[in-house]
């Protein structure tokens, strides 16, 4: 007698991922820019070495 209402559920499963994806990626960035002149002064020093 009820009709319960069927959502559509069909892209839910990839739109989490790319939540996901965007989420590890902001991450990411925020690391390698506050890391990113650590690492070039260190590759610098290596290559200045040999």
């Amino acid at each position: 007698m009820f009709s319960l209402k069927k959502t559509n559920e069909t892209g839910q499963g990839l739109v989490e991922y790319a939540l996901i994806l965007v989420l590890v990626a902001v991450v990411v960035l925020i690391i390698l820019s506050l890391l990113g002149p650590a690492i070039g002064n260190l590759f610098s020093n290596m290559f200045a070495k040999l």
